[in-house]
């Protein structure tokens, strides 16, 4: 009977062990910088891994973060990754970086959720309102305005958004647990796919005439990113 217990309990902890990473898995080389061909590679997480013998410099380097984006657009912001996609020498190694410019009086990062990546932020200049919801059935808002110099961490999954409150420009930069975190944008989510999610779902869903959810869809979501 206990052989019986140690082999269900094993093959429960076998089951739920995949499910447990927060991030990421850990590599089990230095580096496998992604490449596009898969000719002469060898898949590892989502990417084919260049020959470590034929890696150089550039595979690790990415220049311009400094550089000031445009935030002439509906949101009033601008994300700049730098993933693996940007980098190909992160591939593996579960960590990546975006700048957020923000325009003044009400830039904003819109509703989102990161479903592979926690990511923590650092405000370097400007004036924030940033926030975070928790998950069913609590919707509880965790929220803070954030001056130079803060920071602030929005957990793996939660829908968060930033918000420029002030009257400059504003300007962050953070750091996810992911070499390619994703991003859902909540209202381009549910708007503005394609195809289109059926009226009477939506209608139902968020308790809205079918007019509205209609006039929504038919509405250009743009993508800050």
């Amino acid at each position: 009977m206990k052989c019986a217990h140690f082999i269900l309990a094993f093959c429960l902890l076998a089951l739920a062990s995949p499910l447990a990473y927060a991030s990421d898995p850990s590599p089990l080389q230095d580096f496998c910088v992604a490449i596009n061909d898969p000719k002469d590679g060898v898949f590892v997480n989502g990417k084919f891994c260049k020959d470590p013998k034929l890696a150089k410099a550039k595979d690790f380097y990415y220049s311009g973060l400094n550089i000031p984006r445009n935030t002439s657009n509906p949101v009033g912001s601008t994300v700049t990754p730098v993933n693996v996609a940007q980098i190909p020498g992160l591939n593996t190694l579960g960590i990546s970086l975006v700048r957020i410019d923000y325009a003044p009086n009400g830039g904003l990062n819109p509703p989102h959720t990161h479903p592979r990546a926690t990511e923590i932020l650092v405000l370097v200049e400007g004036t924030l309102y940033v926030g975070f919801v928790t998950s069913n059935t609590d919707n509880r808002l965790i929220a803070k305005v954030l001056y130079p110099g803060d920071v602030f961490v929005f957990p793996i999954g939660l829908i968060h958004f930033q918000f420029n409150v002030g009257k400059t420009k504003a300007v962050a930069f953070a750091g996810l647990s992911s070499q390619n975190p994703g991003v859902i944008t909540i209202a381009n989510a549910v708007f503005g796919p394609n195809p289109s999610i059926n009226p009477d779902i939506l209608v139902k869903a968020l308790q809205l005439d079918k007019n509205v959810v209609k006039k929504l869809q038919s509405k250009f979501w743009w993508a800050n990113n």
